[in-house]
């Protein structure tokens, strides 16, 4: 099922945050997004309800189904924001315009763009060839 962008947000937050601790409490989502913590609550009722996100005592976990939606956002992340700053777009504004375009641009759009790198020679593997921009994440 596919989420509205606050959902995607949150899916994605979760997944960055999992990264960097293997605890990822409510209150930590509510830290990195900025928002209150009944409004984070609220939500992660919702991506239980969806079968997103499970809890294992305080610890918020994507599931199977919540990974995989995870990697396709950030992927989509990635791939737009580091496009951006390759075409000469600043960080802070790449990331800004990515965090937006990840939601709206349709598998069809996104998949047209990967092949259009890749057939540049501008991507390997989903990373920029001659960039080091990747290495940050």
């Amino acid at each position: 099922m596919k989420l509205h962008q606050s959902g995607e947000d949150y899916i994605k937050t979760i997944f960055l945050l999992h990264k960097q601790s293997h605890e990822v409490r409510n209150v930590d989502i509510a830290k990195a997004m900025g928002y209150a913590k009944p409004s984070v609550s609220h939500m992660i009722k919702n991506l239980k309800r969806l079968h997103y996100v499970t809890a294992i005592g305080n610890n918020i976990c994507l599931t199977a189904d919540g990974q995989k939606y995870a990697n396709k956002i950030y992927e989509r992340y990635c791939t737009i924001r580091d496009s951006l700053i390759y075409l000469g777009v600043s960080s802070q504004t790449a990331e800004n315009d990515a965090c937006c375009i990840e939601h709206i641009i349709s598998d069809v759009s996104f998949k047209a763009l990967k092949n259009q790198l890749a057939k540049r020679g501008e991507m390997i593997n989903g990373d920029f060839a001659d960039s080091t921009i990747n290495k940050k994440l």
